[in-house]
């Protein structure tokens, strides 16, 4: 098979890794890629805008499959494009992808089709937002309705707080991605990740994971696109497995069937485990960043394999096999992100982080003189296995350490709710 993958960051340098690993592949094309997809895949300069440029280089090179990595390329319906000349692609069609492009959407969706999720208000104007929480109180969560680079959400403990915020959607601080915000009540639980590869039928449990979106130690600082990761996630027992399943993503299937738009790729749901059970957060349309970092690593199957028959509609036949290890993942970043990131700093020592079986998944690198250098917020995944989560992060400490990256920063208690 001829594949093309889209995007640059650690979440498709881990799918290319995995994708290089079939037997099933011919050549592997990355649009852009970055200096670690280069060592799995041949990287082009096509911009996964302009939809005619994609469609003509699938043709040119006889692409068998084109996997979309990014939200925002779903959003804007590149997989539409392309089926629609008979082009195979493992990714939803717009009007599936608004389960992430529009959080509104999401959450009218869940009432229409008696999915648990947080009570809401959704709003086109700040005045009518702010009466809203100043009814309901706080803590309370403001979300901008579209896409924010995971930055789009505020967990307001109070009501100053959960102001500021709708009013810095409105103020366009989120551009066109805050023009509507959801207002949301604050649940109270444990966070799990839970993916499932879909086909527009069938819906196939693909893996667990938890996440660490605030920059600092002790979930401390501004959220950010995530910090670290690690999978399984304890919390996510076979028996909730199958609450989330049966009250969440089956529902959603249905429903999305039933309004004319199946949902087949990659479904991503953030989960609140409360005393009542599982509630939807949001749905993501993708693989999680730095969550697939940890999936592919301890995933059994040809991802290939399961990629076509998510995109052909047989994952009714399929099933998903699993490492026993866990994996753990942690984020370097630049100084100064999330908001103001620092790029240009230098980085060494990848090769001897590998050293002892680690994998670096570069996110946001560039080639600069030679050299490898910084070139956004989130630079290095750094991901190990391990018998238990403990074993995984300390497999992963000990080769973050081994990193030259004076420009850089990590948490240092990546797993901590696995630990205890």
């Amino acid at each position: 098979m001829n594949v093309l993958l889209i995007g640059s960051g650690g979440r498709e340098h881990a799918l290319a890794w995995k994708i290089a690993a079939s037997p099933m592949l011919t050549r592997l094309f990355a649009a852009p890629g970055n200096p670690g997809i280069a060592k799995e895949a041949e990287c082009v300069g096509l911009d996964a805008s302009d939809h005619a440029a994609v469609l003509s280089f699938c043709r040119e090179k006889a692409i068998d499959l084109v996997v979309i990595g990014p939200e925002a390329p779903l959003v804007a319906g590149l997989a539409d494009t392309l089926r629609a000349t008979g082009v195979r692609v493992f990714g939803p069609s717009a009007a599936a992808a608004r389960l992430e492009g529009s959080k509104g959407f999401t959450k009218d969706l869940c009432a229409r089709y008696g999915i648990p999720t947080a009570a809401y208000g959704r709003f086109g104007n700040a005045e009518d937002a702010r009466a809203y929480v100043e009814k309901v109180g706080a803590p309370i969560v403001v979300k901008a309705d579209g896409l924010a680079a995971g930055k789009g959400v505020t967990v307001a403990m109070n009501e100053g707080e959960a102001l500021a915020a709708i009013d810095a959607c409105f103020d366009g601080a989120f551009g066109g991605a805050g023009a509507e915000v959801v207002v949301e009540e604050y649940l109270e639980g444990e966070e799990a990740s839970f993916f499932c590869l879909c086909d527009g039928t069938t819906a196939l449990p693909f893996g667990t994971a938890q996440d660490h979106k605030r920059v600092g130690d002790g979930d401390t600082g501004p959220n950010t696109g995530g910090m670290g990761a690690y999978s399984p996630a304890p919390a996510m027992t076979p028996a909730m497995i199958e609450r989330a399943m049966r009250e969440i993503v089956e529902p959603t299937m249905r429903g999305m069937a039933e309004i004319g738009a199946p949902f087949s790729g990659i479904l991503y749901a953030g989960l609140m485990l409360t005393a009542d059970g599982p509630k939807l957060i949001e749905y993501n349309v993708r693989f999680g960043d730095p969550e697939c970092q940890v999936l592919m690593p301890r995933l059994k199957d040809d991802i290939l394999v399961l990629m076509q028959a998510a995109a052909d509609g047989q994952l009714g036949h399929m099933s998903v096999r699993w490492r026993d290890e866990a994996a753990l993942t942690v984020v370097i970043a630049a100084k100064g992100y999330p908001t103001n990131p620092e790029k240009g700093a230098p980085i060494s020592g990848i090769g001897a982080a590998e050293a002892d079986g680690a994998i670096v998944f570069q996110a946001g690198t560039a080639e600069k003189g030679g050299r490898l250098v910084a070139a956004s917020g989130r630079v290095l995944d750094v991901t190990a296995l391990g018998r238990t989560v403990v074993e995984a992060q300390r497999k992963a400490y000990e080769a973050v350490d081994r990193i030259g990256f004076p420009g850089g920063f990590c948490r240092r208690d990546i797993g901590w709710r696995a630990i205890g």
